[in-house]
């Protein structure tokens, strides 16, 4: 297979906080005042931007920022094919927030859509790095489907017909990046931190015990039927989100109750949030039982712009390998700095200075990134 692929001693999930001329253009094209080739037009020149700013910090993972979406995941579910979005009565509940009103649901049998907006997204992006370094996508987790709000059991009354068909959109999706020149793609899941919440603020049908567990079967299923017979220098990641919307959060809960399944997809690298006390303790990593991926501990927090204590960091890094050797482990923020449009409360600027510390923390620590 020749040398390990791995996610890189720091790096970072993905989103970044939008730009003031991203802002203004974004609303005078909801308000009718500009065309959509005047919009893309200012996304491609403040993508350009944010481009060449993770080449200067250091980054060797390069994204778009999800500059062209509004939200993290439903730019993507609602283009595949048998999924369309509406808006609900109420947005979802953050702690001290409540989100805007937008929601996906099932409307007919889900399929791979080859005409998905996000493949152009991501050609421009590609085509714009040109090999100083690599594109990254993020998109969605297949499991972002498996909420029961989003559920259509008219439509499929056997939810392993669903997820066989979902696997199966997402599989062919991710071919299509591969196709387009993507060797690092990332999947980021919230239903994963559902599974073993302990406190969640989007309240959905209480499950019981036996009913949670088939749930985490089916999870780690649907991700790896996804991720069947895939070019094998395809990095692929997961990120496992509690929410993060203006700063806010939904979920609390350590990862106990998933780790065993969780750490059965075969990804090589699983982000996970370490940056309060929310995500529980590193003794869940005592699953991790592999050699063939990479944790990558989110201990510094895309919420604030305040910076971490970097002796407390290394003390946490230190205090992980009890579990993980250090040669697999990885840093990063905890999330991305903007998972919807509206962006966490911090400034561009102290972003920017948070990904560098992130960086300077790796380099001390690895050498390399």
């Amino acid at each position: 297979m020749g040398e390990q692929i791995r996610p890189f001693r720091a790096d970072h999930v993905g989103s970044l906080l939008r730009t003031e001329p991203l802002k203004e253009a974004r609303k005078q094209y909801s308000n009718g005042e500009i065309s959509e080739d005047a919009l893309r037009k200012v996304e491609d020149q403040e993508i350009n931007k944010i481009i060449e700013k993770q080449l200067e910090i250091g980054l060797k993972s390069i994204t778009d920022g999800e500059f062209r979406r509004s939200y993290w995941h439903f730019d993507f579910l609602e283009n595949l094919t048998g999924v369309e979005d509406y808006e609900p009565e109420i947005g979802l509940t953050f702690n001290g927030v409540e989100t805007k009103k937008h929601d996906v649901k099932v409307v007919s049998k889900v399929e791979f859509n080859p005409e998905h907006p996000h493949f152009e997204h991501f050609d421009y992006l590609h085509k714009q790095v040109n090999g100083r370094a690599v594109s990254k996508v993020s998109i969605p987790s297949p499991n972002q489907l498996f909420h029961p709000n989003i559920l259509n059991h008219d439509i499929y009354p056997d939810i392993y017909e669903f997820a066989k068909d979902v696997s199966e959109a997402y599989r062919q999706s991710i071919l299509k990046f591969y196709d387009l020149g993507c060797r690092y793609l990332q999947i980021d899941d919230v239903y994963w931190a559902g599974l073993a919440a302990t406190e969640q603020l989007i309240k959905n049908r209480e499950r019981t015990e036996d009913e949670k567990e088939e749930a985490i079967k089916l999870a780690a299923k649907v991700v790896n039927d996804s991720l069947a017979d895939l070019p094998e220098d395809l990095l692929i990641t997961t990120h496992i989100c509690r929410g993060n919307y203006q700063s806010s959060w939904a979920i609390s809960g350590g990862y106990e109750p998933i780790a065993k399944e969780l750490f059965t997809e075969k990804l090589q690298g699983f982000f996970l949030e370490y940056d309060d006390n929310r995500s529980g303790d590193f003794e869940p990593l005592r699953h991790f039982d592999r050699t063939d991926a990479y944790i990558v501990l989110g201990l510094f927090t895309s919420k604030t712009g305040e910076l971490e204590d970097k002796q407390n960091i290394l003390n946490r890094l230190d205090e992980a390998t009890q579990y993980v050797a250090k040669d697999q482990l990885c840093l990063s923020p905890q999330c991305g700095f903007a998972s919807t449009e509206e962006g966490n409360i911090l400034t561009e600027d102290a972003q920017w200075e948070k990904l560098s510390y992130v960086i300077e923390t790796a380099l001390e620590v690895y050498g390399e990134l």
